[in-house]
């Protein structure tokens, strides 16, 4: 194939874009990602503050392995709402970006 093919394919496509606003139930959809957004921050501090309790606790009775355990769920409590955080702000760097291009 030609290089001018496919430039000319390629300038003739740049117009094309999903229409997000067409999808049906779109208003439904983000009200449920919202909600599930809500219930995984809040597991993520329960879970943040049990371990957290948990870890000084058997940290403080000397029992180690439960200490070691504890220290993992307060990681992965920090992580999960990281993560649950971090996707929200991509999504939306994403979607400004889509409107940009």
């Amino acid at each position: 194939m030609r290089i001018s093919t496919v430039l000319s394919l390629i300038r003739a496509a740049e117009n094309v874009y999903p229409n997000i606003d067409s999808v049906g139930g779109r208003g439904t959809l983000i009200a449920i990602v919202g909600a599930l957004l809500t219930i995984t921050l809040i597991i993520a501090v329960l879970m943040l503050v049990i371990s957290g309790i948990v870890w000084a606790v058997s940290s403080s009775s000397g029992n180690f392995q439960a200490a070691a355990k504890s220290k993992v769920g307060v990681f992965v409590a920090l992580g999960g709402a990281v993560l649950a955080g971090a996707g929200v702000a991509w999504m939306n760097f994403l979607l400004n970006l889509g409107d940009t291009l």
